[in-house]
């Protein structure tokens, strides 16, 4: 399985290329909740901060405002919402 990956302070100029701008925008208020993506999910963390750790034993990852996110296709994982997080996202 992939992995999760995370580039921080994304360059403005990164994130205009890639539309960010106009993608949806999540939500979520200090949580703990399962959670299985079965499509590609890129995002860039507006706001907040989230632990992420997959359920196949691979290393938690931290996000907060200015990540830019990948996470693969058919991960199982825990997302742990630290402080309320709003983000951008997209599907590939």
């Amino acid at each position: 399985m992939s992995e999760i990956t995370v580039e921080h302070n994304i360059s403005l100029a990164k994130l205009d290329a890639l539309g960010v701008d106009v993608w949806p925008v999540w939500t979520k208020e200090v949580a703990t909740f399962d959670w299985t993506y079965d499509q590609i999910e890129v995002c860039y963390i507006l706001e907040g901060e989230a632990v992420v750790t997959p359920k196949d034993g691979g290393d938690a990852v931290t996000i907060k405002e200015g990540d830019y996110v990948s996470f693969p296709k058919g991960l199982s994982c825990t997302w742990e919402v630290k402080s309320p997080i709003r983000k951008h996202y997209n599907f590939k």
